[in-house]
């Protein structure tokens, strides 16, 4: 048998975490346009995990940051990665997202949007699937696809140890 060479990395490769609520109102979801390298893209309220948070709690602060919508995760619908070539950098990037559906709450009309976010948008599945060169990524279609095959898994699929958010055991 032959030794392996060690072949490892300089640096350690780490996908991007991201969570996206799949919000949907008497059969409508909302997607928020953005601006990206790619010009004004579609895509559900979505953004980073940020430090200290579980990513149920990250969902429903990006929800509230990018649509001004009170958003409480109620079900994961899956977990999904893909990636792509930035066009304007080369960078080849990897996101590994966890997509929630869950219940949508107030509207707070007077907050302003997230960075980049020109607008929010109710449209129907057909709309969303008549447009996909406008979708930020694949995913965003995905996602839907799945909640309406009406894939939901408990929250509890997703543990968060104690030591990320500083609670007690």
């Amino acid at each position: 048998m032959r030794a392996m060479e060690n072949t490892a990395p300089t640096t350690r490769w780490k996908p991007n975490v991201t969570v996206a609520a799949v919000m949907e109102h008497e059969g409508r979801f909302l997607l928020v346009e953005e601006h990206t390298s790619e010009g004004l893209k579609l895509n559900n309220p979505a953004g980073h995990l940020d430090p200290g948070e579980t990513p149920a709690q990250g969902c429903a602060r990006e929800a509230l940051e990018e649509s001004a919508y009170d958003f409480t995760p109620t079900a994961l619908v899956g977990v999904y990665i893909s990636r792509f070539r930035r066009s304007d950098t080369g960078d080849d990037v990897t996101y590994l997202r966890f997509a929630f559906a869950g219940a949508v709450g107030t509207h707070h009309a007077w907050r302003a949007l997230d960075t980049g976010i020109v607008r929010t948008l109710w449209m129907t599945p057909d709309e969303i699937r008549a447009c996909p060169e406008r979708h930020r990524s694949p995913l965003l279609l995905r996602c839907l696809e799945d909640y309406l095959a009406g894939r939901r898994y408990p929250l509890e699929l997703v543990y968060t140890d104690p030591s990320v958010t500083g609670a007690q055991a």
